[in-house]
């Protein structure tokens, strides 16, 4: 094991001794192999899964092993207009499992996402029977403060540029707290815990993932 290696396992592990105080499940992953394997474990056959945007979930191919897999895929980007949006979103309300990423954890075990129309938070605060967190090592933060940042300087820049956002930070690449139409910061939603013990379970990645 390289120095590398052995600090992100130490640091995973202290965070999830720290989740455990707010009632998240947490597990570490040194690979995104190792990543898929564990999530698909923890996925019954047959269930319905829906996600939010993230790019941690397609990164370890967790995205087209449900997609191809024995699931009842609950699949948003079917939807062609804003009605049929918002019932798949609520489809997915009732769905078994709810995969995301994470703009950032804090040391202390918190999770902090922006959002814009917030179907993913939403989704994370109430709904599905269990919530799978995929985040890589390069989305632990100091701080909440330090979290927002993240999500809004690191993330949100390059987000702007892959969905064709009309926002300052696509053209800047840092935040302005805009208030322009598409404006992807809506929403700032820090879980300090799960509500339901257990229900929110959270996979750390010894590799980066995601923006």
């Amino acid at each position: 094991m390289g120095y590398k290696d052995e600090n992100y396992q130490n640091l995973a592990q202290s965070l999830i001794k720290r989740f455990e105080k707010r009632k998240f499940e947490g597990y570490y992953c040194k690979t995104k192999a190792e990543a898929l394997e564990l999530s698909l474990s923890l996925i019954p056959q047959g269930v319905s899964v829906t996600h939010g945007g993230s790019e941690s979930i397609k990164e370890i191919g967790l995205l087209d092993a449900i997609k191809n897999g024995n699931y009842e895929y609950i699949d948003r980007s079917l939807a062609k207009n804003h009605q049929e949006r918002r019932e798949v979103i609520a489809r997915g309300m009732l769905s078994h499992t709810f995969l995301m990423g994470t703009n950032a954890i804090t040391m202390d075990g918190e999770l902090v996402n922006v959002d814009g129309i917030s179907n993913r938070v939403s989704l994370l605060c109430f709904g599905p029977e269990q919530v799978i967190v995929l985040a890589g090592i390069n989305k632990v933060v100091a701080n909440v403060d330090a979290g927002i940042y993240r999500a809004q300087n690191t993330a949100a820049p390059v987000n702007a540029i892959r969905l064709n956002r009309k926002t300052p930070c696509y053209d800047k690449g840092q935040c302005f707290n805009c208030y322009s139409e598409d404006c992807m910061c809506s929403n700032i939603v820090i879980t300090r815990q799960s509500g339901i013990p257990g229900r929110i379970k959270i996979i750390l990645a010894g590799q980066d993932l995601g923006y």
